[in-house]
């Protein structure tokens, strides 16, 4: 082989190593650009890396989580609140005398959740009307209930 055959062969294998190196810079260039842009995808058009963007959404969690645990307490409070109320009502109609008729009589319960608040009774006669207010403590009352006030205290915690 003569020198410039073999420059000529060195000359060939240069020329194809740097079209494959052109090649391999080409495809790498393309698989750059496609995690570039799955990555603006991620992260918007901002500088900040994939970390940045990691720590910036950990804390947007976080404040999550916080703002879910205010909430949570807040639903505590108002079932605290809405359990005191008296929520529970009912209404008994009757005829307390037997020569009385038009279920003129009623006794009322006014309950919350705990079974406490107050029985209204009002008996009409046929002369007269009286009222009876019988106080409720957790279900427990000083005075013994009639039979139409327990009743009305039953009718009232099953709504």
């Amino acid at each position: 082989m003569s020198g410039s055959s073999a420059a000529a062969w060195i000359a060939i294998g240069a020329a194809a190593l740097s079209v494959v190196a052109l090649a391999l810079a080409i495809a790498f260039f393309v698989q750059l650009r496609r995690v570039r842009r799955a990555q603006k995808v991620m992260i918007g058009d901002g500088t900040d890396d994939l970390v940045d963007f990691a720590v910036s959404l950990q804390a947007r969690i976080d404040d999550l989580h916080r703002a879910v645990d205010e909430v949570a307490a807040g639903l505590s409070r108002i079932d605290k609140r809405v359990d005191a109320c008296l929520s529970h009502t009912s209404i008994v109609r009757y005829d307390a005398y037997e020569d009385a008729g038009g279920h003129q009589s009623a006794s009322l319960a006014f309950l919350d959740a705990a079974r406490s608040g107050v029985v209204v009774s009002a008996i009409q006669g046929r002369d007269y009307a009286r009222i009876y207010v019988k106080e409720l403590d957790r279900g427990r009352a000083p005075v013994a209930l009639s039979p139409e006030e327990q009743q009305a205290v039953d009718r009232a915690m099953t709504y």
